[in-house]
């Protein structure tokens, strides 16, 4: 089946526009490749775009640092292989068929996690956001109270992604562990772009992507000197929130409702 794109560009949607190119992001030393996680479309287009880019780092949100220090030898490894290898059964991301083609595309590049592990989400519950995060939680916002607008707005996407069925008072952790993922992989891009000196390919959901208040405006709070694009994938008929500098649009999957777990 061949699939449906359409790229969106400052807000406007391009039917049948040509394909994101090379010189697309030319001068980014950072790219975020967003996604809808359980769409298949969006893992191959990513792929694409990493062949495209060549990037000498690839950032991955689904894996912790502890998973790819685990597999040091990735490269050339079969689909089933790598996936015992990193424990991806166990980690609740959808099937690695669909991630697969990511790392195939990858080449010789680097591989850095940037998931953050239970434990440090059980410590931004307890203790808070930047003791979680420790060293540069400064540098990356963590210190700081979120503008009261934003905390609200943030809260009330918390309270709908869980299908309404959170208390209100467990909403402003939910946010702070959201603001620390986006921290993290701010960071982890950060130091995969010191270490290999670039580009660096980031792969994320749409929410760690968006460039208003997700890692990409971390990177930019936390160093403003670093380049970055910020590339969305969208539904057809649903525009993720956020703003992106380009935003490539698929065919929906067809999945059943989450909140009737809740019902």
């Amino acid at each position: 089946m061949r699939i449906k794109h359409h790229l969106l560009i400052c807000g406007a949607l391009f039917l049948g526009a040509p394909a994101v190119s090379a010189q697309d992001f030319a001068k980014a030393d950072i790219v975020f490749l967003g996604e809808i996680h359980d769409n298949p479309a969006h893992h191959l287009e990513q792929a694409r775009l990493i062949e495209v880019l060549e990037p000498a780092a690839v950032v991955f949100e689904m894996l912790t640092s502890e998973q790819v220090a685990a597999v040091p030898d990735w490269h050339g490894a079969g689909q089933a292989e790598l996936a015992e290898a990193f424990g991806w059964a166990e980690s609740g991301w959808p099937d690695f068929s669909m991630y697969y083609p990511i790392f195939e595309a990858a080449g010789d590049a680097i591989v850095f996690g940037a998931a953050v592990p239970r434990e440090a989400a059980r410590d931004a519950m307890a203790k808070g956001v930047a003791d979680a995060f420790g060293l540069q939680a400064d540098l990356f916002g963590l210190t700081e109270a979120l503008p009261p607008e934003q905390q609200a707005e943030r809260e009330a996407l918390q309270m709908a992604a869980h299908c309404d069925a959170l208390p209100e008072d467990m909403l402003p952790t939910m946010v702070e562990i959201q603001r620390l993922r986006d921290a993290t992989l701010a960071k982890v891009a950060l130091d995969a772009l010191r270490q290999t000196g670039g580009p660096v390919a980031v792969i994320t959901g749409n929410g760690h992507a968006r460039k208003d208040w997700g890692a990409p405006a971390l990177v930019a709070l936390a160093d403003p000197d670093v380049s970055f694009v910020s590339i969305g994938q969208a539904e057809t008929g649903h525009t993720p929130d956020g703003g992106f500098d380009m935003l490539l649009s698929s065919d929906p999957v067809s999945r059943p409702d989450p909140c009737d777990a809740f019902r």
